[in-house]
C-alpha cells in the first residue's frame, strides 16, 4: 500500500514540480525583462530548488565516448554482450584507426566490474569504469530496475545473483579475466568463484574486492546495526511492497528505490541539507560551475532502482544476520561455499579508513577465508582518509587507489 500511496503523491505533485522547473527557466532567461526585477533571482532559485527536490530522476547514461589509452585518444562504444531478465552485461569497446594503438588496446587485460545491486544504478561506477579504460578492456553488470521486470520472469534471489556472476565469468573466459567487485557484490562474487574452484573449473586470474561486507561482524556500521537490531520478519513486513499497476513489473514484490533513497539521506541528513542550501546560494550568486556540479552529483545520487524482494531478504538474512559466508554455512544451489578451494585466483582487498558503509576489516576478512591462495598472491590496501565512495570514485580513487589496482592486475596478467 505504501508504494501505491507514494505513486499517488508523486502524480499529485508532478504538475507543481513541472511548473516550478518551467518557471525557474523562464525567470532566469536573459531575454525576459522580469529577470531584471529585484527579488526575482531569489524566486527563481526557490523554484529551481523545489523542482530539483521533487522531480523524477531517471537512470543516467554512462556517457563514456572516448578515453585516453596508451597516450592516444580511443573511441569508446558501449555494447551489450549478454541480456538476462534481471541484468545486462555491458562492454565498453575501445577502438582506434591507428593499427599500432589498436593492437595495444586488444592486448590489455579484460576486467569484469560487478556493480552493486543495492539501490543505485551501475552508472554510479562511471568514474571507476572511465579510469579502468585507460589500461583495460572493461565490462560491467548493469542491473535492471525490478519494477520494470514482469512477474512472469520469475523470482531473483541471492543464489540467482551468484549464478549470474558465474555465467558472466564463463562468457568472458575465466582463463584471462580479472574480476572487480564494489561493495555489496563482494559476497556473491566470492561465492561464485569459490563454487567454480570447488567444481574444478578455471577461475579468474585475479579478484579485487572493494569495501564489501565479507564479514559484517567486524567493526559494524549503522547499516549493520539496522540489520542486527531488527528481526527478519520486520524487513518482510515493513520494507517490501508490491509494484503498482503503472509499471511493467506490477505485482512483483520489491524493496522500493524511494525507501532506499530515504535511508541514504537519513544516514547523514545535515550533509544533504547543507548541499541543497549551498546549491540555492550558488544560484543566487550566479556560481554556475558549483551549481552544475551539484546537479551532476544528485542526478546520479537520486536515481535509484527497486530491488527484487527475494534478493534483498536473502542478503539481509545470509550476509547481515546469519553471517553465513564467514561461518562456513552458506549453501548455494545445494553446494556449500568454501573460499579455501580457491588457489589460482590472486586476491586484492581494498578498504577505506573512514568507510561508514562497510567497516574496517569486513573486506579484509576475505584473506582469512581464502586460505588456499598463497600469501604472495594476496594483497590488502587500506586507503587513508577515504570513505566508502572514495575508494572507487573521485581523485583519491584515480590518484591513489587505481595505480595499485592496475599494477596488481598487470602483475598476475603477465604471469
Amino acid at each position: 500500500m505504501l508504494y501505491h500511496l507514494h505513486e499517488v503523491n508523486r502524480a499529485l505533485l508532478n504538475p507543481w514540480v513541472t511548473w516550478s522547473g518551467a518557471a525557474a527557466n523562464a525567470l532566469t532567461a536573459p531575454e525576459n525583462w522580469l529577470s531584471k526585477l529585484p527579488g526575482v533571482d531569489r524566486l527563481a532559485a526557490g523554484y529551481e530548488l523545489f523542482y530539483r527536490l521533487g522531480k523524477d530522476y531517471e537512470k543516467p547514461a554512462f556517457g563514456i565516448t572516448e578515453v585516453e589509452a596508451h597516450g592516444r585518444e580511443a573511441a569508446v562504444i558501449e555494447e551489450r554482450l549478454v541480456e538476462l531478465p534481471f541484468c545486462r552485461l555491458l562492454h565498453f569497446k575501445r577502438t582506434s584507426d591507428d593499427p599500432a594503438a589498436l593492437k595495444k588496446l586488444r592486448e590489455d587485460p579484460t576486467v569484469l566490474v560487478v556493480a552493486p545491486l543495492s539501490g543505485h544504478h551501475a552508472t554510479l561506477l562511471r568514474d571507476t569504469v572511465r579510469t579502468l579504460l585507460r589500461d583495460h578492456d572493461v565490462c560491467i553488470t548493469d542491473w535492471i530496475d525490478a519494477r520494470m521486470i514482469p512477474v512472469d520472469q520469475g523470482a531473483f534471489g541471492l543464489d540467482d545473483y551468484v549464478a549470474y556472476v558465474r555465467r558472466f565469468i564463463q562468457h568472458l573466459g575465466a582463463e584471462k579475466l580479472h574480476v572487480m567487485s564494489v561493495c555489496q557484490p563482494t559476497v556473491p562474487v566470492l561465492g561464485a568463484i569459490s563454487l567454480m574452484a570447488a567444481a574444478g573449473e578455471t577461475t579468474p586470474l585475479t579478484m579485487t574486492m572493494m569495501g564489501g561486507p565479507i564479514d559484517a561482524r567486524r567493526h559494524p556500521t549503522q547499516v549493520n546495526d539496522l540489520a542486527t537490531t531488527k528481526p527478519f520478519s520486520w524487513f518482510e513486513t515493513s520494507v517490501v511492497f508490491d509494484v503498482p499497476p503503472n509499471y511493467p513489473g506490477k505485482g512483483r514484490k520489491v524493496y522500493p528505490g524511494f525507501l532506499q533513497h530515504a535511508g541514504f539521506v537519513a544516514m547523514n541528513p545535515s550533509r544533504h541539507f547543507s548541499a541543497h542550501w549551498d546549491y540555492y546560494m550558488n544560484l543566487l550568486r550566479g556560481d554556475l560551475d558549483d551549481a552544475a556540479a551539484h546537479r551532476r552529483f544528485y542526478d546520479e545520487y537520486n536515481a535509484v532502482l527497486d530491488l527484487p524482494a527475494e534478493f534483498y531478504l536473502d542478503t539481509i538474512r545470509t550476509v547481515f544476520q546469519e553471517f553465513s559466508l564467514p561461518r562456513g554455512t552458506w549453501v548455494v544451489g545445494g553446494e556449500r561455499v568454501a573460499p579455501k578451494a580457491i588457489s589460482r585466483t590472486a586476491l586484492l582487498t581494498i578498504e577505506g579508513q573512514l568507510d561508514d558503509i562497510s567497516g574496517l576489516g569486513q573486506t579484509k576478512a576475505a584473506h582469512d577465508l581464502c586460505s588456499g591462495i598463497a600469501a604472495e598472491r594476496r594483497q590488502h590496501i587500506e586507503v587513508e582518509g577515504a570513505g566508502h565512495y572514495g575508494i572507487f570514485s573521485g581523485r583519491r580513487w584515480r590518484n591513489v587507489v587505481y595505480p595499485d589496482v592496475r599494477d596488481f592486475i598487470r602483475r598476475f596478467h603477465a604471469a
